[in-house]
């Protein structure tokens, strides 16, 4: 059997256990005097079963950052490994088995297929690898996220909380070994957001499930074992689980530089 680039290249100290590691990440878009830099040398570990929020202001590089650790962009020099793979050194093929293998995401937007049942949405992500889902997990999981009574709507029969729940349900269906989340409450209004943040929460707390979040609401932030604050394409600041109010200080502090 040919050797994978997980075997070729053991992610080693660079980890340090860690289950999402980066190691002086830069992205550089465009040349010469036009060039962008969007990070600048970001390291970071996240450990199995926690939920680190990232926060900046706009241009700060979190998104960029969140799309270069699940491996939907390259970064320019550095590397990312999940769960002991360096991403930056798998082909697309295998790109692409790492990320149904290891990877769940949440968008703002909820990228649900219309023409498909909630629970069809859900189970998507295994469908597409050609595997199911064992029936009693399925179960467990549509419950937790309050749907069981939504499970044959489609997207357009569902309000924009269930269209979430629908899409967090889908990242959790493969117990991927990290969950990225962007800006998961970005499109719902307050009392909803609350919900979706609660759900979000009982995930890694029931389910032990690690999620990466990038958010620009300290509430969302606030719900993190920790909290990377991200300026000028580097990492500035970082807290432990705090209070909104002290989440949004640091951010009205960068925001102010």
């Amino acid at each position: 059997m040919a050797q994978t680039a997980t075997e070729t290249h053991p992610a080693g100290a660079a980890t340090d256990g860690a289950v999402v590691a980066a190691t002086e990440l830069t992205r550089r878009y465009g040349q010469g005097d036009t060039a962008v830099d969007a990070l600048r040398g970001v390291s970071l570990q996240v450990r199995r079963g926690e939920l680190s929020a990232v926060m900046g202001p706009s241009g700060s590089g979190k998104s960029t950052l969140m799309h270069i650790l699940a491996g939907l962009d390259r970064a320019t020099s550095g590397e990312v490994f999940i769960d002991g793979t360096a991403v930056g050194r798998l082909n697309d093929t295998e790109l692409t088995r790492l990320r149904r293998k290891h990877i769940g995401f949440v968008f703002q937007f909820f990228n649900l297929l219309p023409m498909l049942t909630a629970e069809e949405n859900i189970v998507l992500p295994l469908s597409i690898a050609g595997r199911k889902p064992a029936r009693e997990w399925l179960e467990t999981l549509i419950d937790k996220v309050g749907l069981a009574d939504r499970r044959t709507h489609r997207p357009s029969e569902l309000s924009g909380g269930q269209q979430q729940r629908v899409a967090i349900a889908r990242a959790l269906v493969s117990q991927p070994t990290v969950v990225f989340a962007d800006e998961p409450t970005g499109n719902l209004d307050s009392a909803t957001s609350e919900d979706i943040l609660r759900l979000m929460r009982e995930s890694v707390d029931t389910f032990g499930q690690t999620t990466v979040m990038v958010t620009h609401d300290p509430r969302a932030a606030a719900i993190a074992d920790r909290i990377l604050f991200l300026a000028d394409g580097l990492i500035v600041r970082e807290l432990p689980r705090s209070d909104p109010a002290d989440v949004l200080a640091v951010v009205n502090e960068l925001n102010a530089r």
